[in-house]
Parts: C-alpha cells; structure tokens; sequence
C-alpha cells in the first residue's frame, strides 16, 4: 500500500455504481484545493469511473490500488 499522507478518508466499501463516485465528488467539493482523499470501494467499477471522474473534473489520481476486495484511491484535489 502506499504511503501517501492525506487529509481525509471516505468509505464507500459496499456502495454500488454510482454511489462511490457521487460520494467522492461530494467529499471532494468540501475540501481545499491540494488537499487529498483517500477513497476506498469494493466496486470493480469504480476503477473506471474514478478515473473518468478524475479526468473530466481536473482532479489528480495519486495513486490507484487494489488490496485484494479493496480498491484504495488517492486523489489531489485540482
């Protein structure tokens, strides 16, 4: 896993599509510009999704893991 330091965690473990991604806007949109979320799912999707998201909206995806069920986020608030 990485070592990446953040500023907040959201929890989307057992949320469907869409659920993780309007709760990682969400969380996103109260936050300060730099800052970063770590977000973990157990959706396969979200991979996609959080990517797409991320591009469309100018925020950075630090890193992108998956720790066996988990798939662990970490996006810099653009």
């Amino acid at each position: 896993m990485s070592d990446i330091n953040f500023d907040q965690k959201l929890d989307c473990r057992g949320l469907s599509c869409p659920l993780p991604v309007l709760k990682t806007k969400k969380a996103i949109d109260e936050m300060t510009v730099g800052t970063v979320l770590k977000m973990v799912s157990t959706d396969p999707g979200s991979k996609n999704d959080v990517t797409a998201w991320a591009k469309r909206t100018g925020n950075e995806i630090l890193a992108a893991e998956n720790d066996g069920t988990d798939f662990v986020y970490f996006i810099k608030k653009g």
